[in-house]
């Protein structure tokens, strides 16, 4: 049998997508072109993977047990090409790395320390970006690389890789703020008050936290850092990374006694399927994996 890594990225992309048209749009392809790609992975595996109807695209119960099997033998396919863009001659002139407030360890400096002295000529820029923006970044090309507080799934063109390492994150509020009196602070008490959240520069509903609500009250911002001032000169509470909070805060925030926090949020580095990442790009990737090993 042989599979073909096409085959298998169209697959992926129209179980994600709901669609063929959509998965096409997404890979820059013909519809004909992902509908017969996605037959042929059928005629290979001798299963259907998917339910044909007038609606949405349905996965089978085979379509859904071989999915994970199938993104398993993508990921195989990126760790195999990022290696031979290492070993490769040549490399970028550029590269862009965009950046999440939730990944602040002391080994990135040392990381940018050796980038500099291995490739002097380099041009880097450092992004910082959340969530949505992130993705986006990574998704249209602008950055390389992104580091971003894990999610719970990717988008099939998305690959990424765990880094066993995470940030501590916290509920502040300005030291003068009621909430800072109380002793223990519920859902309840928190909803009285002004939610300061994470917003996304592309998306107006790029809100993924699982934050309580504070009825219909809530300003928001699309870094930490910008959240950070917010909270200190008193505006609401916010969620917000114990590092940034020690570097930043010039002891003006008041971290909340609330049940269940503070939490630990694990970082994810991502990169693009649909670009081969340069030797550069290569290199920090797995520079960075390394700290995680």
């Amino acid at each position: 049998m042989n599979i073909s890594p096409e085959s298998l990225q169209a697959f992926a992309q129209a179980a994600n997508c709901g669609s063929l048209s959509a998965a096409a749009r997404r890979l820059g392809k013909s519809q004909s072109t992902i509908s017969e790609a996605v037959a042929r992975l059928e005629i290979d595996l001798g299963v259907a993977l998917f339910e044909r109807g007038p609606r949405k695209l349905q996965l089978t119960e085979a379509g859904a047990s071989l999915l994970a099997h199938a993104e398993e033998v993508l990921c195989a396919s990126d760790r195999l090409a990022r290696h031979a863009a290492g070993l490769a001659r040549g490399q970028e002139p550029r590269l862009t790395l965009a950046l999440s407030d939730a990944y602040q360890p002391k080994q990135y400096e040392v990381r940018l320390q050796e980038l500099d002295q291995r490739f002097p000529d380099l041009q880097f820029e450092s992004l910082i970006a959340e969530q949505a923006d992130v993705l986006d970044l990574v998704t249209q090309g602008r950055a390389q690389l992104g580091l971003i507080a894990a999610l719970a799934t990717y988008p099939p063109h998305i690959a990424h890789s765990r880094l066993e390492m995470s940030s501590e994150f916290g509920l502040f509020v300005a030291k003068d703020h009621p909430l800072s009196r109380l002793t223990q602070v519920r859902q309840e008490d928190l909803s009285l008050w002004r939610l300061l959240r994470l917003s996304s520069v592309a998306h107006d509903d790029a809100n993924t936290d699982d934050l309580p609500g504070s009825g219909g009250r809530c300003w928001a911002a699309p870094d930490y850092l910008m959240l950070l001032e917010m909270a200190r000169l008193g505006f609401g509470w916010a969620e917000l990374p114990r590092q940034l909070v020690d570097a930043y805060g010039f002891d003006g925030l008041h971290e909340l006694p609330c049940s269940g926090w503070p939490r630990r949020v694990t970082v994810d580095a991502i990169w693009s399927r649909q670009r081969e990442l340069g030797p550069v790009a290569a290199w920090l990737l797995d520079r960075l994996l390394q700290d995680a090993r």
